[in-house]
């Protein structure tokens, strides 16, 4: 009988370390939109407005989200820079 793995992780551990980092930033900004979406929401119900929060909130979140991936993306990218130049 064979001892057959679900997923290798040695073998595909570059596509699975590339495919966390995609997760993370995805997640990342899924959650500042949703976040300040559900703050907009509450406004505009709280408030009484028709939507004007949930618009503003919503497009800030999708700012905010998108500042806070770029510096995700750039400290991977200086991390990649150290690990090759071989400093820490």
């Amino acid at each position: 009988m064979t001892n057959k793995k679900l997923f290798d992780y040695k073998n595909n551990r570059p596509w699975a370390e590339n495919m966390q980092v995609v997760m993370q930033l995805g997640l990342t900004m899924a959650g500042c939109v949703g976040f300040c979406f559900f703050i907009g929401f509450q406004l505009d119900k709280w408030l009484g407005t028709r939507g004007i929060f949930v618009a503003v909130f919503t497009i800030l979140g999708v700012i905010g989200g998108a500042v806070v991936v770029y510096r995700q993306i750039m400290e991977i990218l200086e991390e990649d820079e150290n690990n090759r130049n071989g400093t820490n």
